[in-house]
Formats: structure tokens, C-alpha cells, sequence
């Protein structure tokens, strides 16, 4: 049986804010990576149901990447999405709070790193995409 990681941040923007800068290529490429050394070069999202989601993401330096593409198996507007890949399921949840959006993100671990590790790489991107949006102009 998969292990399920869950990690979540707490983002100082409204609701569709948050959706729209987490769905939308134009924001995605600003935040998909873990650290410096990486980017996301591009990103295409149709995000509906049956919908392919692919970000390329790479090194700097060129020396390595990847194309992430996952399939979105369920999206319900401004609350959240689940898609797959690689076998595996992943929900994004969008939870309004007080003057906030909470993002909680529960994926299935894989099994060639370590549940630690896997945690700290998504909630390392998910920490990146909090700078972003909190620091995004014209978004609300």
C-alpha cells in the first residue's frame, strides 16, 4: 500500500488568487522548483477533467530533467483538483481561511526516495510557489 505525503502552507491571498496563480502557465514557470539550481522552462495546464497537465523541468546548468504530465482525474473550480501519474494520485486542495488561502497538497510517495526526502522536494516547491504568489503583482 502507497504511503500518502501531505504538506501545506498558508498563502496571504484570496481564494481565486491562489487558484489562479497555482493553475495557470504563466505563474507555474515562476515557481515549479525546488531551489535556485533548477527552473521550469515551460508549462501547460487544461485543467478540466481528462485534462493534461506538463511542466518540463530542468537544471540550470542543462545537465539533467524532466517532463512532469499528469492527467486530472477530477477538478472542482477554486477547491481542488486530483490527477495522476506515474501510477500515482495526487489532490490539491485550495481552503479559504480568515485572510488566507491554506494549499494542502496529499500525493502518493514513490518508493526509489525517501518519504523525508520526498516530503522536503514538495514542500521545498510548495514554499516557492507561496514567495511567488504572496509577492505576485495584480493578483488578488
Amino acid at each position: 500500500m502507497a504511503h500518502l505525503i501531505r504538506i501545506e502552507t498558508s498563502i496571504q491571498l484570496s481564494l481565486k488568487g491562489t487558484w489562479d496563480t497555482y493553475t495557470l502557465p504563466e505563474h507555474i514557470v515562476q515557481w515549479n522548483f525546488a531551489d535556485e539550481s533548477w527552473h521550469c522552462p515551460f508549462a501547460t495546464n487544461d485543467l478540466r477533467a481528462g485534462g493534461t497537465y506538463h511542466a518540463r523541468m530542468e537544471a540550470r546548468d542543462q545537465s539533467t530533467g524532466f517532463d512532469f504530465i499528469a492527467e486530472y482525474t477530477e477538478v472542482i473550480p477554486l477547491q481542488q483538483f486530483t490527477y495522476v501519474f506515474g501510477g500515482r494520485s495526487c489532490t490539491v486542495s485550495f481552503l479559504p481561511e480568515q485572510d488566507a488561502t491554506r494549499v494542502r497538497i496529499e500525493f502518493d510517495a514513490e518508493e526509489e526516495h525517501s518519504i523525508e526526502l520526498q516530503e522536503q522536494g514538495w514542500q521545498a516547491i510548495l514554499n516557492r510557489f507561496k514567495a511567488h504568489a504572496e509577492g505576485a503583482q495584480g493578483i488578488q
